[in-house]
């Protein structure tokens, strides 16, 4: 029984990860990324801050052995619609200083332009290594607080589930932990499943990270905007 449960709950993990404002969270993410590795490492880190929080907070309610009032889990649920907005906002800020840049230069006589987008700060220098490897731990950080805030708006609706399937607070808890493994993997799964086909059609075409980018925002404001509304309302 107990095996199944967990069976059921790592499968569940792996399907939550999927929801749609999880997706939208983990996409405004990987705007800043530089490759499929790291998009993979942001949506991981993500899912490890999902978990903590879900198994941290959930643990402590299922051993104090209370339930999240309705108004405070429509609370959670509004946080995550206003970090959501915050997150397109910041996405579109972005895309709007990205500028068209070209750099032509000659191989065998033959002049080539390459062009590509840049933001305005950005320089063609070798002092970027160091900022890219600083980038890269401050978007971690960020996809760890992202990801615990989704974590703390799902508790709620798990516990309601895990409780009275194992009539036990440690079965309880283990639950938990294993639906936070399955959220972990689901989402690192998923982020490689569409980083390797979009960074492909990027390279090909440079409007696309543009173009994409902007539709990753708007999409961000749009989902927050109504999840706030309905649960805050």
């Amino acid at each position: 029984m107990l095996a199944s449960l967990l069976a059921l709950g790592f499968l569940l993990g792996l399907k939550h990860a999927l929801d749609v404002d999880h997706v939208a969270a983990v996409a405004s993410l990987a705007t800043r990324t530089t490759g499929v590795r790291e998009t993979v490492r942001v949506a991981g880190a993500w899912g490890l801050g999902h978990a903590a929080a879900l198994v941290a907070f959930g643990a402590a309610l299922v051993i104090v052995g209370v339930a999240i009032p309705p108004a405070v889990a429509d609370l959670l649920e509004g946080a995550v619609g206003i970090m959501l907005m915050l997150l397109g906002a910041d996405v579109l800020r972005r895309v709007r200083h990205k500028r068209v840049h070209a750099h032509p230069h000659v191989h065998d006589g033959v002049t080539h332009i390459h062009v590509h987008i840049h933001d305005d700060n950005d320089r063609h220098d070798d002092a970027r290594v160091g900022h890219a490897h600083a980038h890269a731990r401050s978007l971690i950080g960020r996809a760890l607080l992202v990801g615990g805030v989704h974590g703390l708006s799902g508790t709620a609706a798990l516990i309601l589930l895990a409780i009275p399937a194992v009539h036990s607070a440690q079965r309880a808890v283990i639950y938990l932990l294993v639906f936070g493994g399955g959220t972990i993997l689901g989402m690192m799964l998923f982020s490689l499943l569409i980083s390797v086909p979009l960074a492909s059609s990027v390279r090909r075409l440079r409007w696309g990270a543009y173009t994409v980018d902007g539709l990753v925002g708007v999409a961000n404001l749009a989902l927050g905007a109504w999840i706030a509304y309905a649960s805050l309302s």
